[in-house]
């Protein structure tokens, strides 16, 4: 299994969430590149046999709009039963609708949700947030 790990982060902390993902995928056995999304490109994630996107909440509940927004947009035409783990941190609000809109979002695309529902961590991931980015990319790499 060959992981794409892609993120936009503006404080270091969607950062911290990749790398755990990607961490808990090698150690479930795939292979994972990890990249910021201004290093990618939609056609060349569509290649990898699964993809874990990370991006924070922005401003009003909302994806980042200079570079994830577009490299997303782009991606969400092409992701019909494509393997997606979303993830990502927020610190607007303790409840985090900008995953929840997301992830139905990339549903409509008719992608396939690892866990059902992408992992929002409030504020700077601790330990606890980290084991759980760990567990999504070992969860997406068994899929």
């Amino acid at each position: 299994m060959k992981i794409g790990v892609i993120y936009w982060t503006g404080t270091g902390n969607t950062e911290m969430m990749a790398n755990a993902v990607a961490q808990g995928a090698k150690e479930a056995g795939a292979e994972v590149d990890v990249m910021q999304v201004s290093d990618a490109a939609a056609d060349g994630a569509l290649t990898y046999d699964a993809i874990a996107l990370g991006c924070p909440a922005m401003g009003a509940e909302q994806l980042e709009e200079s570079e994830f927004e577009p490299f997303f947009t782009e991606l969400e035409g092409n992701l019909k039963d494509k393997k997606v783990a979303l993830f990502g941190s927020h610190e607007w609000s303790e409840e985090g609708q900008w995953m929840d809109d997301w992830t139905e979002r990339t549903k409509a695309a008719g992608a396939v949700i690892c866990q059902g529902a992408g992992l929002k961590v409030y504020s700077t991931p601790d330990e606890e947030g980290l084991e759980k980015c760990r567990d999504l990319g070992k969860a997406l790499a068994e899929m």
